[in-house]
């Protein structure tokens, strides 16, 4: 990947950011909170100093902290990166003020296994029931023929999806990092977003490549992972292979696999009896594993994340995500979306499809005669999923996660006078119940404003829409995929 390719990659995209960036204060940005702050524009003003504190005014906060606790009116201060205080009233005059009132401010959300290179195929494939129907939309077919643009384009688009819905971190499972040109811009798009994001390199799955994986990750290491203290860090996308975790131990990465069944689970036993599995693997999906293979996890001190959609999409597994399975167990998972091929790029639904999968998975079991059915989960329980359980996952519980003084400032303010909100009887009901990516109103990661009332801030919508169309056009075309927007499945391709 060329200087210049990625000068002129991102000047189709960050052109005019500056100015975008600056006009997130709109009113709200300001020393004292405006009436005009109800107008859901950008007003240019000059560039928010990052060294400025912001100050989040009225709000109802759910901190997910115990120590913190929730505030049914409280305000939150920013310093830099940090969130430097959680109270009833804290009074900065020199802050930056964003008026909070009717709104509720949450932890960022955290989605712990998404495969962002696909943002571009977004529904190709919304009917699919099995796993091979998901092969055959991506690894397959348009996956053997994605450039580095398209690497580009695609994690783009998955990232400022994410931050528009309120994902303020997610694993990046990468597995079509065909050469280190589309490693490199795959891994560019992640900090040009700005979101928060670990980028798993892993290979792909089928096509041509270039064979540089897994040693190319020492060469990503030295040239963008200079620091542990950045929004994008590395880790490793691997099956439960000795010399690939080999690798990625060798450099001090953790591991991310893509897990589930009896096979699997066979190939992970060798591994756990040489004590090869620890609290730097993070394992997706793990539904269909015997008890031996939870006792591994919880020896071991492994991570897990479940997917309540795609699980129940691509009949893998159970066909129900391992929810109840973890939680049985005492580990509280992770949740994750996956990929974006067949359903939509929110944490919300997630969260509202685990909650719902897990009682009525109860209830049939207590309506089939067990005497000791799971106890329903509540409200809390998920969404401490969404956040916690997503920052352990990702290695970052000491950054993100809650809204905890000395942490990232990593969080979303919803409004609650929406009409679909309004009014707000409880507010974690509220959060995981009912919102959606229309109601997150502002996205703070690491101290910065990147979504500011409804708009994401320094989105050159337009000139992104021809990129995604330009790439979208060469895959189907190289793939030799007539569109179709009515199909019920897509066909074989090449």
């Amino acid at each position: 990947m060329t200087g210049d390719a990625r000068i002129s990659r991102r000047g189709a995209l960050t052109a005019g950011a500056t100015l975008a960036a600056g006009a997130a204060a709109s009113g709200g940005l300001t020393k004292t909170a405006a009436a005009a702050d109800d107008v859901r524009r950008f007003d240019r003003q000059q560039t928010i100093n990052p060294k400025n504190r912001i100050l989040l005014k009225g709000a109802t906060i759910v901190s997910m902290d115990q120590k913190v606790g929730d505030l049914a009116k409280g305000d939150l201060l920013i310093e830099g990166s940090k969130i430097a205080g959680v109270a009833p009233e804290i009074n900065a005059g020199d802050a930056q003020v964003i008026d909070a009132l009717d709104c509720i401010v949450v932890p960022g959300l955290v989605d712990c296994h998404r495969h962002s290179w696909e943002g571009q195929l977004r529904r190709i494939n919304p009917n699919s029931p099995t796993l091979a129907d998901y092969m055959n939309a991506t690894h397959l077919s348009f996956a053997k023929f994605y450039r580095p643009l398209d690497h580009y384009v695609g994690n783009y688009l998955t990232a400022m999806g994410c931050i528009d819905a309120g994902v303020t971190t997610v694993i990046d499972n990468s597995h079509n990092s065909r050469s280190a040109a589309h490693s490199d811009a795959a891994v560019e798009a992640l900090f040009d977003s700005g979101i928060r994001a670990v980028h798993a390199s892993g290979q792909p799955g089928a096509g041509d490549w270039d064979h540089q994986w897994p040693q190319d990750l020492e060469r990503l290491q030295k040239k963008y992972f200079s620091s542990a203290d950045q929004l994008v860090t590395l880790r490793m996308f691997s099956g439960p292979i000795r010399e690939n975790w080999a690798v990625a131990r060798k450099l001090g990465l953790r591991i991310t696999t893509e897990f589930q069944g009896p096979q699997q689970a066979a190939l992970l036993d060798p591994l756990a009896a040489d004590k090869l599995v620890g609290p730097d693997n993070t394992f997706n999906h793990c539904g269909a594993l015997p008890d031996r293979t939870w006792q591994i996890f919880l020896d071991s001190g492994a991570n897990i994340n479940v997917c309540p959609r795609s699980d129940a999409q691509y009949a893998l597994g159970e066909g129900v995500c391992a929810l109840q399975h973890a939680w049985d167990r005492g580990i509280k998972p992770g949740f994750s979306v996956d990929n974006e091929t067949s359903y939509s790029t929110d944490m919300f639904m997630e969260m509202r499809m685990a909650l719902y999968v897990q009682r009525a998975v109860a209830q049939n079991k207590k309506f089939s005669g067990d005497q000791n059915p799971p106890k329903p989960l509540m409200v809390r329980d998920v969404l401490h999923c969404a956040t916690l359980g997503g920052a352990h996952c990702a290695g970052l519980d000491d950054k993100i996660g809650s809204l905890s003084p000395g942490k990232e400032a990593d969080l979303i303010v919803i409004r609650t006078d929406d009409i679909n909100l309004y009014p707000s009887n409880n507010a974690v009901g509220t959060v995981v119940q009912a919102a959606e990516r229309s109601n997150v109103d502002t996205v703070i990661i690491g101290g910065r404003v990147r979504k500011y009332r409804g708009q994401v801030v320094g989105l050159d919508m337009v000139s992104l829409r021809t990129m995604i169309d330009e790439s979208r056009n060469h895959l189907f075309a190289a793939a030799g995929y007539k569109p179709d927007i009515f199909a019920e499945l897509l066909p074989k391709l090449s």
